[in-house]
């Protein structure tokens, strides 16, 4: 079972989540997802607990505990989706050739 656990302080380390979670039962992975610019933490892990059992009753024991005076935000995750797109930017405005806006300067066109 992979597990979502949110609302993590920065200092937390994989040491600090093994300790949460092993009185469960055994732990496959923990990632502690980073920023990839900062390399900062972003404040969620995730933890793979091969055993579903387990993984059922370490979310219902961690369930709003305290780890580094904050509550944990715990939950099963959810498989990942192909569009892994972070937000969707939209530049623009609606269809059509009159629709829509542009960012930036045109230039005029080129005489000959």
């Amino acid at each position: 079972m992979n597990i979502f656990v949110g609302n993590l302080a920065r200092e937390v380390t994989e040491e600090d989540i093994k300790a949460e979670f092993a009185a469960f039962g055994e732990i496959s992975s923990i990632a502690i997802i980073k920023d990839k610019f900062s390399g900062q933490p972003r404040g969620f892990a995730f933890v793979e607990m091969p055993n579903k059992e387990e993984g059922a009753a370490a979310l219902a024991g961690l369930k709003g505990k305290m780890l580094k005076n904050r509550t944990l935000d715990i939950s099963e995750a959810r498989p990942r989706t192909e569009n892994r797109g972070g937000g969707g930017r939209s530049f623009g405005g609606g269809g059509g050739r009159s629709g829509g806006s542009f960012l930036g300067k045109r230039k005029p066109p080129r005489r000959r």
